[in-house]
């Protein structure tokens, strides 16, 4: 009992060492270093060249990102992307939290 006690005292006496190890002002360095490099442009021709350097960026990684999409596609045959619809269809329908239709529920019940 009075080793309990004993050990919640010590505990009471460190606790603001503790606190203030974790309140330390450290990582305010980093913070900073990224607000800079974050920082919009100052002036408006700045502002358009970074905007047209963006869009052009965009624009690419769109590209490639169709590409490999169509490339994708372009292998499978017309059953493989019938059956990536209706799973697809079927993922979307579950993570909005619908059921299937009550006929297809009924005739799951009563042939499966």
């Amino acid at each position: 009992m009075k080793t309990r006690i004993l050990l919640i005292g010590i505990a009471i006496q460190f606790l603001p060492l503790f606190l203030a190890a974790q309140t330390d002002a450290g990582g305010a360095s980093n913070k900073t270093e990224k607000s800079e490099e974050a920082k919009s442009p100052d002036t408006k021709l700045e502002r358009q060249k970074a905007k047209r350097q963006w869009k052009k960026n965009r624009k690419q990684e769109m590209g490639a990102a169709k590409a490999k999409k169509e490339y994708s596609k372009k292998y499978n045959t017309k059953m493989t992307r019938k059956r990536m619809k209706r799973s697809q269809k079927k993922a979307l329908q579950n993570n909005a939290h619908k059921r299937d239709f009550f006929l297809v529920r009924w005739w799951n019940k009563i042939f499966h």
